[in-house]
């Protein structure tokens, strides 16, 4: 068996290696077998909401072929629970591509995130590839495209910061979205309590509260800052691109949006608006752009969490 069916696995069915994250909210370790997982532990699982989580695992299980590849391809999706006498205690992973890690210089592995784009280059970082002003531009793209394909699905991303997101340009420009199970459908509770990463909250949010008005700021936050190199810059502030990395007419459509953003809720740019004003067409105000075909999600799936017996994750 194998944990990408989405039923439910006994921690003691799992070989844990080393500890390879440290997070808030949890734990990460590897785990031995043939398909590169990782498990999540949660630090306080009396307070998880296995229920959501069971949720997010089958809305895996109701996506189309072409969107499941997606998903593994740009996130770190929950695969399935990990439960101990009958206690939901974290999930098991996907590990993040190869090509999102770099070594320091004393072999030590780290995880490629945005951090690296949003300030200038330092000799430590000799291993971390710098994009070029196209490159950048692209990244900017791609992660406005996956927000934009989440809120599809009917998601809520909630928690956005520098260290969740990671990023390569080799050997293509590809993101991918870590702590998933921050992740919510629309109108459904948090896994867990929501987090806030300082510098990275919507300022008129209530502490804790997740909607896509909030995903909308927060996307705003990754379009300026990484276009501008500023760990710093937010709506209501001035916004520079860094040279050659936007035209005249993209440079003045990202900087109207990024206006807008430091307006009311309700009134923040939609996600298709930042794809429109970054391919450069005309943006017209608080009207998207045409939208995508929707992803396809078979609601069937989500009826609550599946469970198997005792299995062993090969060496």
């Amino acid at each position: 068996m194998s944990a990408d069916d989405g039923a439910d696995v006994p921690l003691g069915t799992l070989t844990l290696g080393v500890r390879v994250g440290d997070g808030g909210q949890g734990e990460v370790y590897d785990v031995a077998g043939p398909d590169r997982l990782l498990y999540k532990s949660y630090r306080e699982p009396q307070k998880v909401d296995g229920g959501e989580l069971a949720a997010l695992v089958a809305l895996r299980q109701g996506l189309a072929p072409a969107d499941l590849e997606r998903l593994d391809r740009e996130t770190a999706w929950p695969l399935c629970r990990v439960e101990d006498h009958g206690r939901v205690t974290g999930f098991l992973m996907h590990r993040a591509p190869d090509s999102m890690t770099w070594r320091t210089s004393r072999g030590d592995a780290r995880l490629t995130d945005l951090s690296y784009l949003l300030r200038a280059p330092k000799a430590a970082w000799q291993a971390v590839p710098q994009p070029s002003p196209a490159e950048r531009y692209a990244l900017v793209v791609a992660v406005v495209g996956l927000f934009g394909w989440l809120h599809a699905l009917g998601l809520v991303v909630g928690d956005v910061s520098q260290a969740n997101v990671l990023w390569a340009v080799r050997p293509g420009v590809a993101p991918y979205l870590l702590d998933c199970d921050g992740v919510r459908l629309v109108g459904r509770p948090p896994v867990l309590e929501q987090a806030d990463t300082p510098d990275w909250h919507d300022p008129l949010a209530a502490p804790g509260a997740v909607t896509v008005d909030s995903d909308r700021y927060k996307v705003a936050l990754v379009v300026g800052r990484v276009l501008s190199q500023d760990a710093y810059a937010a709506p209501g502030g001035p916004l520079q691109p860094l040279p050659g990395v936007l035209d005249d007419r993209r440079g003045n459509a990202v900087r109207a949006l990024w206006e807008q953003a430091a307006g009311p809720r309700g009134s923040r740019p939609h996600v298709a608006q930042w794809r429109t004003a970054l391919a450069g067409r005309d943006t017209i105000r608080l009207i998207a752009a045409e939208p995508a075909p929707k992803p396809t999600v078979d609601r069937t799936k989500l009826d609550g969490p599946r469970r198997r017996g005792r299995i062993t994750l090969r060496d």
